[in-house]
């Protein structure tokens, strides 16, 4: 399936760049020892490859999920086949004892590229998988942060997110705070990030939901009104694998907007794919003819089809990869743009968000209310609105 082409794309975005800089990024790759966190899901993946290809001393690859590290090996097993260096994978929690064994039994690593994350807007509808989502994004990120400048890194690379950028819910606001966090380590460690679009068809994303709704015989369901950006999961992993060897301290890498990377609805997408794989689109009123019409009409070569208006908590009309208050150079790269930040630590936000976030771990019991509160504590114009309604109430 051409993945461009769904995305309204002709080519890729950052090959001028790649290429450019492909003699440097080998020599650099083929010199250098790599730990990738959450090297296994889509953006993990497609990074981990970008760094296994151009031949590292050392890469390691460390991830909670068992069945995804299986598919990387054998991806990279059958796309590139094997390497000099030392490529090995941990099936390991980063938030466990059994990482920080491992870590104090290696640690010797050039880079340490940050790509664990819980990325769902609808993991902020209950309070305790948004307290996850708060350790896992922000708390996790600190840790491996202290110990990658207990054991002198030369690097710390951490992906972010384009809904960091004047967030509206609670995930893109996690990372505003995650790189508040960073700002803070970038006294002690060069750090860069990015922040990027939607990877298509990446794990859990609707695209991939699509495939599973053919592969299951269902309807295909799609918001009409809402745009995004997308990225292939190779230009995802080219952006991080730039972003960590040629950033410098704290500054965030984006793709430029062009006609290439333009805003797309899903729906767009969702006609484009069914027509790819020989479908015409059926529009259904509701879910209960969606149903219904998925036992006859793909016998007819059409597909029944939702696309509504969303109402749910957390969704963003349209996509930024920067605000208005961020200082950007855009002459470095010809795809790429980079904000360029300054020392900037708010050590009483900080402190805030620790003690109140301990506080109510300790407890045991907290409201996402609470948690919500001092987001606004933290982000003053986050533009957070509760709707009452979440994604996992809809087909």
């Amino acid at each position: 399936m051409d993945i461009l082409n769904l995305i309204g794309r002709k080519q890729e975005l950052f090959s001028e760049d790649i290429e450019k800089h492909e003699n440097e990024l080998c020599r650099i790759v083929s010199s250098s020892r790599f730990l990738v966190i959450g090297g296994a899901g889509s953006i993990g993946q497609a990074t981990s490859k970008e760094i296994f290809k151009r031949n590292p001393r050392k890469l390691h690859v460390v991830d909670i999920s068992e069945n995804n590290m299986v598919e990387l090996v054998r991806d990279i097993r059958s796309s590139f086949g094997y390497i000099d260096g030392d490529f090995q994978t941990f099936a390991l929690d980063i938030g466990s004892i059994e990482y920080d064994a491992f870590w104090e039994a290696d640690g010797e690593y050039d880079y340490v590229l940050n790509l664990s994350a819980l990325k769902h807007v609808r993991s902020e509808k209950d309070p305790y998988t948004l307290m996850r989502m708060i350790d896992v994004n922000v708390f996790n990120t600190d840790k491996t942060l202290e110990q990658a400048i207990n054991k002198g890194i030369k690097k710390y690379f951490c992906v972010s997110t384009d809904k960091a950028a004047n967030p509206v819910n609670m995930m893109g606001a996690s990372k505003r705070i995650m790189e508040m966090f960073l700002m803070r380590r970038s006294k002690d460690i060069a750090i860069s990030t990015a922040r990027f679009a939607n990877v298509a068809f990446s794990d859990g994303s609707l695209l991939h939901g699509f495939n599973k709704r053919i592969e299951k015989k269902q309807p295909i369901v799609a918001p009409n009104d809402i745009k995004r950006y997308f990225v292939i999961p190779k230009e995802s992993g080219e952006l991080c694998l730039m972003s960590c060897i040629f950033g410098e301290n704290r500054d965030i890498f984006f793709p430029k907007l062009s006609e290439e990377l333009h805003l797309i609805t899903f729906a767009e997408i969702a006609e484009k794919y069914l027509k790819e794989i020989g479908y015409e689109p059926y529009l259904c009123k509701d879910e209960a003819e969606a149903r219904r019409l998925i036992h006859t009409l793909p016998a007819e070569k059409k597909w029944p089809c939702l696309f509504t208006t969303s109402d749910t908590t957390g969704e963003k009309d349209f996509e930024e990869f920067f605000t208005d208050k961020e200082v950007l150079d855009m002459e470095r790269f010809m795809n790429l743009g980079v904000i360029k930040n300054t020392l900037n630590i708010e050590e009483d936000k900080l402190a805030l968000f620790e003690d109140k976030i301990s506080s109510l771990r300790a407890q045991r019991r907290w409201q996402k209310e609470e948690i919500v509160e001092l987001f606004f504590k933290m982000i003053p114009d986050f533009g957070h609105k509760e709707t009452g309604k979440y994604l996992d109430a809809k087909m």
